[in-house]
């Protein structure tokens, strides 16, 4: 991971990605913004009670440290419903559709993911020139919704998965990933990510998901980042439950 401290903004960016010249991304951290606790700093969702014109100001931020034209947003929903983004208007005016992951080949629309503890994974195909932003929280990661994103690529904008670029962002890691009842709530044919009694790698299952949708494993970057051991950087809802969340973010330059 690169760290970069810049724009009024603190974010991490990947190597792969980085080495991109027509895509910009970053995954910000909360210590820069405008938002009062327990939001406090870079909170960029009007949903969890925060000062909406603070919200929009720590969304300004954001939009100013990537120069990005439009920043895009759906209403995530814990599924794995891949929305294609186009040139119709997405962002802060009227109403979000409901989806997961989003994926665009439009200059200048930057997609954006909102975390607190889930897994951004953001891809990039520097052959077809086409990004996408996935949410994967536990469910998601259920439904593979990062292998649908592969295959909706694939489909849509004929991406090769073989030239994907996939970086994991920071998210609960393997030592905070504790599901007491995942008997219950995680099908047995994943319990081989249990790490001990109770704790799962969905890192490793995300790269495992990926590795099978055709993504080669060496265009695979795990930010290695857990955001309930790094509260102070990241939001994390299993720390503070009333809390923000941050921005993971990618588009291809105008």
């Amino acid at each position: 991971m690169i760290f970069r401290r810049e724009h009024g903004a603190a974010y991490c960016q990947f190597e792969l990605l980085s080495a991109c010249s027509d895509v910009r991304h970053a995954i910000f951290f909360r210590t820069h913004g405008f938002s009062d606790a327990p939001f406090d700093r870079l909170n960029i969702s009007y949903a969890v009670g925060d000062d909406a014109q603070r919200v929009a100001r720590n969304r300004r931020l954001v939009a100013g440290a990537l120069e990005a034209d439009e920043l895009v947003f759906v209403r995530q929903v814990h599924g794995h419903h891949v929305q294609v983004i186009d040139d119709s208007p997405a962002g802060d005016g009227g109403a979000l559709p409901e989806a997961d992951a989003m994926l665009t080949d439009r200059g200048g629309k930057f997609l954006v993911v909102q975390v607190a503890d889930c897994q951004p994974i953001l891809m990039h195909d520097p052959v077809r020139r086409v990004v996408a932003n996935v949410h994967c929280g536990w469910r998601g990661s259920l439904a593979d919704v990062a292998g649908r994103t592969v295959t909706a690529l694939r489909q849509r904008f004929g991406c090769a998965p073989q030239d994907l670029l996939v970086g994991i962002g920071p998210s609960l890691g393997p030592c905070c990933a504790e599901f007491v009842n995942f008997r219950t709530e995680i099908p047995s044919r994943l319990w081989g990510y249990r790490r001990d009694t109770v704790r799962f790698d969905f890192w490793a299952m995300t790269r495992d998901q990926l590795v099978a949708a055709g993504v080669r494993a060496e265009h695979i970057e795990i930010s290695g980042l857990c955001t309930r051991c790094d509260a102070e950087r990241f939001f994390s809802y299993r720390t503070h439950k009333r809390t923000g969340r941050f921005p993971a973010v990618i588009g291809l330059k105008p």
